[in-house]
């Protein structure tokens, strides 16, 4: 029998009794203050919001250790758990997250690790997703003995430290693996003087995209590509849709047809300004605005690639602009200049490249789908460390 299970045996056998989290800790949300972005003096003390550290400033306003949940905007997770965080030291609290901090019969860490077990799906309201105060307050936690509390806690904690590290070792073989492969593909795009060059605009008509949104989607219709699917849905190219538009929405869009790559122009960061699709599919696809469709004389995929390099980058940077959203106006790519070697050196490039894009993306789902695993592992430990019998509930 193991040391939390002799713990349990012996001083709660029963059960343990439930009691609304406002009795457990100290809740400090009064105390709390907001600061606008602009008012804000940057300094070295973190600034907290729903989600963690937004800023740093030059003055505090809480100096221990606390928990920090979501109260508005960022709350919970896609299991529906709340977002919670751990802080410790002088820091400043906005209000938008709950703050709490210890009292003598709880471990404010045993808190921390229950509280995200918690499913506040039906908590959260409004169209500004809100868990308010007073629903946090009446969250019923149980309450263990203190023995049962510190050897949880060291339990936890302990696993929750390897887990982190394990996670820590897989992300930078990831990352590692994704600059080998960065290295290799930009490489490939390394010529000499040999080798023609030309603006984009030569040997490509560029359009802007149509101008439908995600409440047009339909389960069935026409295929359509939104500029927010390229960040993520898609890969370097695609033959099938994931999402549709009515006749009626597609008479206002702009349409891609097979070889033509698609190019989202616009986002909140300049990494996934210019990310492509080259679209492979037979039909037609109506696609969104905030993008460009390049219709070219060259190999699809071997522009694509191109587009994806350390080159194009510095290129692409020069033209965007914008601060909380970053844009590059279509008609301007076609001043970039592009090398063309032959089209059977393009499709000896494209061919290389493929292969080993399907190699690093295969690495790749190896590592990340281990990564969750480890920490769907973890969770499933701790949500059965933390389940314990109501005595107060009548069977």
């Amino acid at each position: 029998m193991g040391k939390l299970e002799q713990l349990i045996k012996e001083l709660c056998p029963d059960g343990v009794r439930y009691e609304k989290l406002e009795h457990c800790c100290n809740i400090l949300d009064r105390q709390r203050r907001p600061v606008t972005k602009s008012a804000r003096e940057s300094g070295d003390y973190p600034y907290y919001g729903a989600n963690g550290i937004q800023d740093y400033v030059s003055d505090y306003i809480f100096d221990g250790t606390f928990i920090l949940v979501g109260e508005d905007g960022s709350v919970m997770n896609k299991n529906g758990n709340p977002i919670v965080t751990w802080a410790q030291g002088k820091i400043w609290v906005n209000n938008h997250a709950h703050i709490i901090e210890e009292i003598d019969r709880v471990l404010l860490r045993y808190l921390y690790h229950y509280i995200q077990t918690v499913d506040v799906t039906s908590l959260i309201h409004g169209n500004i997703p809100k868990l308010t105060g007073r629903d946090f307050k009446a969250i019923p936690i149980p309450l263990p003995p203190l023995p049962v509390q510190h050897e949880i806690v060291r339990i936890l904690d302990n696993f929750t430290e390897l887990t982190a590290e394990l996670i820590t070792e897989l992300t930078a073989e990831l990352t590692a693996r994704k600059k080998q492969y960065e290295y290799y593909r930009d490489s490939l795009f390394t010529f000499g003087d040999d080798v023609e060059r030309k603006p984009l605009g030569e040997i490509a008509t560029i359009i802007r995209g149509g101008n439908f949104q995600k409440k047009d989607f339909t389960e069935r219709g026409i295929p359509c590509i939104h500029y927010g699917q390229i960040y993520t849905k898609y890969g370097l190219s695609a033959t099938r849709t994931i999402t549709f538009i009515n006749e009626n929405v597609a008479k206002k869009s702009k349409f891609a047809n097979t070889n033509d790559i698609i190019m989202a122009v616009t986002s909140e960061n300049l990494e996934d300004v210019c990310k492509c699709v080259v679209w492979l599919g037979k039909e037609k696809v109506a696609i969104s605005g905030h993008t460009a469709i390049i219709k070219h004389n060259q190999n699809a995929k071997f522009l694509a690639y191109y587009f994806h390099t350390a080159m194009f980058f510095k290129d692409k940077k020069k033209l965007a602009h914008g601060t909380k959203v970053i844009e590059v106006t279509p008609s301007k790519l076609g001043d970039i200049i592009v090398p063309l070697p032959s089209l059977s050196e393009q499709q000896r490039i494209v061919d290389i490249l493929d292969r080993f894009d399907t190699l690093y993306n295969d690495i790749s789902k190896r590592l990340l789908a281990e990564i969750n695993d480890r920490q769907k592992r973890y969770e499933y430990y701790r949500n059965k460390l933390l389940s314990f019998k109501n005595i107060d509930v009548e069977v």
